[in-house]
Order: structure tokens, then C-alpha cells, then sequence
């Protein structure tokens, strides 16, 4: 684990052609609470939609703390142009015994549908592959949220199945469907 404690604790910027992905700092606040409190964001995620400014503290607190004990994060995903922070990308787990991961990701509603997410995703499993020397990299979406879906497909993951009712999710179980790519596949 040492490998990767030493990658998470000091996550490095990573550049698209509109996107940086940066460690998450207290100073993202208000940028978090300004996506995270709209309950379309949150709905599909495990986290509940941020009620206050307090809120998005306390998620910035804990995914700091992450990065100092050298575990699994996100990136926080900022334009470039404005410096904006409109979402989160990263890696809920890391398994070291079979060189696989989780990515996970959200992203400010006003930016869907633009391809932003797929751009962040894209520089997330290269990194995953190229400096984390993964094997495999996967990710999930409940069922009845298929654009997560496409997003995925467009990094060229693969579906590879239902996972019925994998999350308790807002007080329901939902089912999942699993996407992964390996190192071996084709990027796109």
C-alpha cells in the first residue's frame, strides 16, 4: 500500500483541454455548495444533497483527511477558464492484492451534457493506468441514471452486468450496473 499511499497523499494536477484536476481545498466551499444542494446532483450518488454552506465544509474537511492518511480521492474537477469548481472525480477503493480500483464522479448540473464529465473521466483512467499501474478500473451506476452509463462507455469501458439491488441508496435499494475497463483495452 505504500505505493499508493504516496500518490494519494499528494495527488497530482491533471490537465484537459478545458479541465484541471486538483487535490480538493477548504476554498472550494462555495463552489461545492453551489452543485451539491441541487438534489438532481445527489440523487444517484451516496451522499445527501448539501443543506448548508456547513455541509460542504465538513465533505472538504473529510476528503482532506484522505489525502493525509494516503488513502484513495478525488480530484476536484475546475475549469479552466474561470477556476470554477463544478465537480468531483476519483477513486472510492483501491484493491492492492489485484491492482484494480472504483472511480466515481459528479458533476454541476449546469455543466451535463457538455462532455465535461467524459473529459474528467478519460484523464482519470489514464492516470489510473499510466501512474497508478492499475490492471483495472471500474465503475457503477444505478440502473435508472443511464448518461452516467455513456459516460463510462465513452472511455471505453465495457458493461459487464446488474448488480441488483447493490446500494441502499435515499432509503431504497437500487440496482447497478458495472462498467470496467483493463489495462489491456483500447482507450478512446
Amino acid at each position: 500500500m505504500d505505493f499508493f499511499e504516496g500518490i494519494f497523499s499528494r495527488l497530482p494536477v491533471l490537465e484537459t483541454p478545458r479541465l484541471f484536476l486538483r487535490p480538493l481545498r477548504m476554498s472550494d466551499a462555495r463552489d461545492l455548495y453551489a452543485y451539491a444542494q441541487d438534489p438532481e446532483v445527489s440523487r444517484h450518488v451516496l451522499w445527501e444533497a448539501h443543506r448548508s454552506l456547513s455541509d460542504s465544509r465538513q465533505f472538504l474537511r473529510a476528503a482532506i483527511r484522505q489525502y493525509r492518511r494516503g488513502l484513495p480521492g478525488s480530484f476536484a474537477i475546475t475549469l479552466k477558464d474561470s477556476g470554477r469548481m463544478i465537480g468531483t472525480v476519483g477513486f472510492m477503493w483501491v484493491n492492492t492484492d489485484y491492482w484494480s480500483a472504483e472511480v466515481g464522479y459528479s458533476l454541476s448540473r449546469a455543466y451535463w451534457n457538455r462532455g465535461i464529465m467524459t473529459e474528467a473521466l478519460r484523464a482519470v483512467v489514464a492516470f489510473g493506468f499510466d501512474e497508478l499501474r492499475l490492471n483495472r478500473i471500474e465503475a457503477q451506476h444505478e440502473v435508472d441514471n443511464p448518461a452516467s452509463g455513456r459516460v463510462m462507455a465513452h472511455v471505453g469501458m465495457q458493461p459487464e452486468g446488474v448488480l441488483r439491488q447493490r446500494v441502499r441508496n435515499k432509503g431504497r435499494f437500487a440496482d447497478v450496473k458495472l462498467y470496467a475497463i483493463l489495462r489491456s483495452d483500447p482507450r478512446l
